[in-house]
């Protein structure tokens, strides 16, 4: 594997006990092997005006293969009308921390 082979799966929520809730099901369901929880400001444009909202983001550290299978869990657990899940790109990282992430992950 490369480091290309992974990815950092991001989406938010309105309260800290759903964030982390999620964050536990998907690591759970070993579709990330971990998952960061923490507090932003979103300033985004909805229902005709600008909306500005206290969130909890998660950033999810798993392959690039499981990226649809987790795209799909977040979506189908999410609360939100059109909730964000955005897949960036790992260009580099420790060897040993992306083994890691592999061996922590389901293997089909």
């Amino acid at each position: 594997m490369t480091n290309r082979d992974f990815i950092v799966v991001t989406t938010t929520h309105d309260a800290e006990d759903k964030a982390r809730a999620m964050a536990a099901a998907v690591v759970r369901e070993r579709l990330a092997a971990c998952a960061q929880v923490y507090p932003i400001s979103s300033v985004y444009w909805w229902d005709g005006d600008v909306q500005s909202e206290s969130e909890w983001r998660i950033d999810f550290k798993t392959r690039a293969d499981l990226a649809d299978r987790l795209t799909k869990f977040i979506n189908d657990k999410h609360d939100y009308d059109t909730p964000e899940v955005v897949g960036v790109p790992v260009v580099t990282g420790s060897t040993a921390y992306l083994e890691w992430v592999k061996a922590e992950t389901v293997q089909d």
